[in-house]
């Protein structure tokens, strides 16, 4: 029997670490991997808590083909088109086009040895494996490891049953985990039965040991006897395994005081982790007080119903998949579950509004962290709010409010098939789908989706005026002023958004919004030669920004004044402006500031005296905006930078040379981009390479007289507050 394996080096990917000793399963291991040698799709089956898992982590980790591993959890997703969303999120994916989540997957997985490990499909089985199907028939590279209580039932696809701990096993994983509750325990014959009668399950083991801290194996022993006798009336047609497993969660819950097992079957209603402050909101009262909700929640965490993990925004919790269905069964029971959702519900309304608050803030990255760790359960307050009749108001409301994190934190896709779903609605409440029509315009806007943005806004606008919403009709008029501006109409761009503005200041109206759009009046004066009124106009949104903290449109300000030191012949100072501008925009995960901010140095790099290296960022550029849209958005402005350096390179490399460098560029992912781009500097002036000067047309065919534009928009466009 081989001890416990601890932790080892995670592979490429998100396969989550290993945070308790691996416990026997070499046999299982040695089989699944050569089951995943021999099978596309490999599906490992078995009743919940049999460590199904785990087994899939630890074999995936081990077997990680060159181009990673990524972990898909399914157990939260309880739409089924929220399937797709949960591949691309898992996959780090930022996608501002209009193209479907597994469209962009498989343009990101083409020709690449992956394998994806789906974790807990078995409530969305036919989604699932339309998924599935559709991936492995257009990724023939790709290999599948899923895992769930059935088959998926696809051709090809190779079963793994997955039966229980043998005995020396489960004694083994009970002693490793008393271990980790500080006692030191051995292998006695009290031990023996108890593991014998969970009949080796895992999570059952896990929750044994858990109890440890308070009962001795014989006491735990004689409870579970006492628990067995209390439940033989149940499905006897059932298997032994599962009724090992009910047994050993009732038993457990059993032992629970009255307080514990409230609050246990009151957490069922978060997805996948929850923090301190919405259990307490959400799961007091009517019998548990605020202030007690941290004490019995230290109580779950010791006895295992409960993990604890760290995140980026801070601890947070989670309670294993069967572990939450029995309290959610208990919670049902009690007629009680209406009342818990709503209260979930407005937790993470007002957890919304707060973030869109504080978006405009010092706290802006916090709150993209935030909305991150958040989304699980922002999905489940969504889709109440969208099935539950008379809510519909509030999930107009709701996506309306996380404009800031379908737009700012790359999740146009998602945001807009919220936003659409919300307007089809009639709420009764105008100014809540209002809001959602500005926003749902705003991202086709950036998606380059121009007929649906126009209808949107229009509408908007045309029904803000009516019920006189002096806000809504400024927003939708800037939304249709950067629609002007990424389609190259400069004088209707710029009337639209003074208008704009003029109106932000008659209402008082001051954000990261409100400022994007004096970054775009910019983008449109400098489109039409006037660079020293861009410089002024962003000087301007830099320094009201640096008062209020704000990081994501300040990170556009520095592009527009990034261009403008180029274009005064002072690349220095231009790459240093751009290097802060893509810092920012890769932290907040806004895909169209990054490559923009790549072209640019690109050509930043180029007029330095690097020709091959700024083919090589024109590479991993082209490659980012396969996820953005129609590169450089179709447009003369933005296309002149690209253009220029291209001419540039082409001739000092010749274009065999440079066709090279750009290959070697586009093998590069997101974060690989980033980091050369910013890593690249201090390389001598190359005069071929004269900064332009003077106002230019967009007409005009010169490959260096075309002016670069800095407008964060369309096709994932701008990443606007």
């Amino acid at each position: 029997m081989r001890g416990p394996q601890r932790p080892g080096p995670a592979p490429r990917g998100d396969l989550p670490p290993e945070l308790t000793a691996f416990v026997g399963r070499s046999a299982e291991l040695a089989d699944l991997a050569e089951a995943m040698e021999t099978a596309r799709l490999v599906t490992v089956t078995g009743v919940g808590g049999v460590g199904k898992s785990r087994l899939a982590a630890r074999a995936a980790a081990r077997s990680a083909p060159g181009d990673g591993v990524w972990r898909v959890e399914l157990a939260p997703v309880r739409d089924p088109q929220s399937v797709q969303y949960a591949l691309a999120e898992a996959l780090g994916l930022t996608d501002h086009t209009t193209r479907s989540p597994v469209e962009t997957v498989c343009r990101h997985l083409a020709g690449r040895r992956a394998l994806l490990v789906l974790d807990g499909f078995e409530h969305q089985v036919e989604a699932v494996a339309r998924l599935v199907s559709r991936l492995l028939r257009g990724l023939p590279e790709l290999r599948v490891l899923a895992t769930g209580r059935r088959p998926l039932g696809l051709a090809g696809e190779r079963l793994f049953p997955l039966a229980p701990l043998g005995g020396d096993e489960a004694v083994e994983l009970f002693v490793d985990r008393a271990r980790q509750h500080g006692l030191l325990l051995k292998d006695g014959p009290a031990v023996r039965e108890l593991c014998g009668r969970l009949e080796g399950l895992p999570l059952a083991v896990e929750l044994a040991a858990g109890r440890l801290r308070a009962l001795s194996p014989e006491q735990l022993l004689q409870r579970l006897e006492d628990r067995f006798r209390l439940l033989i009336g149940g499905d006897r047609d059932a298997l032994p395994r599962h009724q090992a497993l009910r047994t050993a969660i009732g038993w457990s819950h059993e032992l629970c005081t009255p307080a514990e097992r409230l609050l246990w079957a009151r957490l069922s209603v978060f997805a996948r982790t929850f923090d301190l402050e919405a259990a307490e909101y959400v799961c007091s009262g009517d019998g548990l007080d605020a202030e007690d909700v941290l004490d019995v929640l230290a109580e779950l965490l010791a006895q295992s119903v409960l993990t604890r993990e760290e995140g980026p925004a801070g601890p947070r919790y989670r309670m294993l998949d069967t572990v939450r269905e029995y309290g959610a069964d208990w919670l049902a029971a009690t007629g009680d579950a209406p009342r818990l959702r709503r209260r979930h519900r407005d937790w993470y309304l007002g957890l919304a509004t707060w973030c869109e608050l504080d978006w405009f803030s010092p706290r802006q990255r916090e709150v993209a962290a935030r909305v991150e760790a958040e989304l699980p359960n922002l999905r489940v307050a969504l889709e109440f709010c969208l099935t539950e009749p008379d809510e519909a108001h509030l999930g107009q409301y709701l996506a309306g409010s996380l404009w800031f994190c379908w737009v700012g934190c790359g999740r146009l896709s998602e945001g807009r098939r919220w936003l659409e779903r919300s307007v089809e609605l009639d709420s009764g409440y105008e100014r809540s789908r209002l809001k959602a029509l500005w926003v749902l315009g705003y991202v086709a806007v950036l998606q380059g989706d121009t007929v649906p943005a126009l209808t949107a806004l229009r509408e908007c606008r045309e029904q803000a005026e009516r019920v006189a919403d002096g806000a809504a009709v400024a927003y939708a008029e800037h939304r249709t002023g950067c629609l002007a501006l990424v389609t190259d109409d400069m004088a209707r761009a710029e009337r639209l958004l003074r208008s704009a503005l003029e109106r932000y200041r008659e209402i008082g109206e001051l954000n990261s919004n409100v400022l994007m759009g004096q970054v775009e009046l910019a983008m449109a004066r400098a489109f039409q030669g006037d660079l020293a009124e861009a410089v002024r106009l962003c000087e301007d949104v830099r320094r009201v920004c640096e008062d209020h903290g704000e990081r994501w449109t300040r990170s556009y300000a520095l592009y527009v004044l990034a261009y403008a030191a180029w274009r005064g012949g002072d690349p220095a100072a231009a790459r240093e402006l751009l290097e802060e501008c893509l810092d920012n925009a890769h932290t907040f995960q806004d895909l169209l500031g990054s490559v923009l901010c790549i072209e640019l140095l690109a050509l930043v790099t180029a007029g330095q005296g690097d020709p091959a290296e700024a083919a090589v960022l024109q590479g991993a550029a082209a490659r980012l905006w396969a996820s953005v849209g129609l590169p450089l958005f179709g447009s003369a402005y933005y296309n002149a930078p690209h253009e220029l350096c291209e001419t540039a390179a082409r001739q000092a490399l010749g274009d065999g040379r440079y066709e090279e460098c750009v290959r070697e560029g586009a093998r590069l992912d997101r974060d690989a981009a980033v980091a050369r781009a910013l890593g690249h500097g201090g390389v001598r002036p190359l005069p071929a390479l004269p900064a332009p000067r003077g106002p230019v047309s967009p007409s005009q065919g010169e490959a260096g007289t075309r002016e670069p534009a800095a407008s964060p928009t369309r096709k994932g466009g701008e990443t606007a507050g």
